[in-house]
């Protein structure tokens, strides 16, 4: 993700409301308020045709490339310089451009804020639970990393009925926020064996482990906490040439890893469940929040997410539409 020609327009978790539209376009009007999906599909190609449309060929090409999905950029400097489109959104910005299939409808009565981050952070860490590894009730998880992705994937562990939820992270505010969504035990890595740790706290190891750093530690250690049988489901994206070493005889105990991309999710598919779990007050978004600024703070948050603090900063370009956030 990182090969994108510059300068570039960074931002892919967003929401906004229709300005116009191009010619053709009829599933969206001025006016209606829309999230943004980075991955607009073609619908043809070899994955959209197999039912995975987040992992559409086209739609990953041009994201990293920096265009919309006909090759082009639609913004420019006053001088004439093109600018990248950043996975297709390029959202932190007053207005955008977007593909007609990265704009998907919303009700107008969800706030803003709380759309930007179903378009990212909410349907990566509930699907990832959902549908990469399919929790069922009654099974035992463990989270690694607990920041804006990771808490997501702990309360879809506890809709989808987890009996045990093992929050891992090396920061004791974030592992607070994690128990609050309702993990049941909190694992500090910085102070203790957590691999020893989770495996005594689970009788042997959980059931399924979902890593959301991106390391080859964290990868690893999502390895060593799982039982015979389980799965590893890697969330966490990783810098372009780590490698993870595991222990090749640990495969005759079935265990499986596997990637994890856009929670395995159809976002227009997606959308309207997790809008009405926000909705019924089943999921609650406003604790996922650490921080709020304006255009001018982009820099600042993403200094914090480098450093690690924090879970999820909201870019409010206009406080007015993006709604009323708890606590700010």
């Amino acid at each position: 993700l990182g090969a994108g020609r510059w300068p570039i327009v960074l931002g892919h978790e967003g929401a906004g409301v229709v300005e116009a539209v191009g010619t053709g376009v009829t599933h969206v009007l001025p006016g209606d308020h829309v999230v943004f999906c980075f991955v607009p599909a073609c619908g043809v190609c070899r994955s959209c045709s197999a039912g995975r449309p987040n992992l559409c060929g086209p739609a990953g090409e041009r994201g990293v490339a920096g265009t919309l999905m006909d090759g082009t950029s639609r913004l420019s400097l006053p001088d004439g310089t093109v600018l990248q489109h950043g996975l297709m959104t390029a959202c932190f910005a007053e207005r955008v451009v977007v593909d007609a299939a990265a704009a998907v409808a919303l009700p107008p009565a969800l706030p803003l804020w709380q759309a930007a981050l179903l378009g990212c952070s909410v349907v990566t860490g509930i699907g990832a639970v959902r549908n990469a590894a399919r929790v069922r009730i009654g099974e035992t998880v463990c989270v690694i990393g607990c920041g804006g992705v990771g808490l997501h994937v702990v309360s879809g562990a506890c809709l989808a009925g987890a009996a045990r939820i093992v929050a891992v992270d090396r920061d004791r505010s974030k592992l607070e926020r994690a128990l609050r969504r309702g993990a049941t035990d909190a694992v500090d890595v910085s102070a203790i064996d957590a691999a020893t740790t989770v495996r005594e706290l689970t009788d042997g190891g959980v059931d399924h482990a979902f890593e959301v750093v991106g390391s080859a530690e964290t990868i690893r250690l999502a390895w060593d906490v799982l039982r015979p049988g389980a799965t590893a489901v890697i969330v966490g994206l990783a810098p372009q040439g780590v490698e993870v070493a595991l222990p090749a005889i640990e495969f005759l105990s079935e265990k499986t890893i596997k990637g994890c991309y856009y929670g395995s999710a159809s976002m227009s598919a997606e959308l309207p469940g997790l809008v009405a779990l926000v909705s019924d007050g089943r999921l609650e978004l406003g604790d996922a929040v650490s921080h709020v600024a304006g255009l001018e703070g982009v820099e600042e948050a993403l200094e914090r997410l480098r450093r690690g603090e924090g879970a999820r900063t909201i870019v409010a370009v206009d406080r007015e539409l993006a709604g009323a956030i708890p606590g700010f």
